[in-house]
Order: C-alpha cells, then structure tokens, then sequence
C-alpha cells in the first residue's frame, strides 16, 4: 500500500512540475467563485436574458481555461489571457467578479499560467571548478 501511495505521489509531483498546474488552480477557483455568486433561479435567468447567463459563461469559461491547459500545456499563453479577460469581464456581468474574489483569483491564475515554464534541467558543474 505505501509503494502506491509513493508511486501516485511521484506521478502528481512530475505532472505538477511539467504542467501550469497552480495557474490553473487559481484560474479554476476564480471560476467557481464567480458561478457560486452568480447562481440565481432558473426563472430569473430565463427573464433577464443574457445579463443573467452571462455569469455562468464567464465561470464556465474561467474554469476551462485553468483545467485545458493541464492537458495542453503548449496552450498556456491562449488560455491564460483568455483567463484573464474573462476574470476582468466578470467584474461587470456578474456581481462584481464574485465580490472581487473570483476577479482577483482569475487574474492571478491567468497571469500565473502565462509566465509559466518548464523547469530546466541543472547544468552540471565544469570539472576543473571541483576540485
């Protein structure tokens, strides 16, 4: 049982570091964020047109952008700007940006997963400079 748990761990500790991963975090739970606060009832979503579904489609799209580029982490650049538009757009079409939280969550995943890099390999040390 403890070599699987030591084998997962290694597994998610490789996935992590190859990956924009807590870019995509941020950008998820600014997402959640602003669906959480933009949740009303079907009924009023219906009425209000567009400025009603507009919250669920900047959460939405907030949570794609953070989870797709965990598949695709050549993609980090287009969807961590897109990320960070939408978490801008949230602060008008839905309850400030989740009260600001799902806005500032977003921008900092967005910007997160763009400066993103894989990690490079060390450079090995010349052998005259170790001895």
């Amino acid at each position: 049982m403890l070599s699987r748990l030591t084998h997962a761990y290694a597994w998610f500790r490789a996935f992590r570091r190859t990956r924009p991963f807590w870019g995509g975090v941020w950008l998820v739970a600014g997402g959640w964020t602003v669906l959480k606060f933009s949740l009303s009832s079907l009924q009023l979503i219906v009425s209000t047109g567009f400025g009603g579904v507009a919250g669920y489609l900047v959460g939405g799209g907030m949570i794609l952008c953070g989870l797709l580029p965990l598949a695709l982490p050549g993609q980090r650049y287009t969807f961590g700007l897109i990320g960070v538009v939408l978490g801008v757009v949230s602060l008008v079409v839905s309850n400030l940006g989740g009260f600001l939280l799902g806005m500032a969550l977003g921008v900092l995943g967005g910007s997160m997963m763009v400066g993103w890099g894989a990690k490079r390999p060390r450079r090995r040390m010349p052998a005259e400079a170790e001895g």
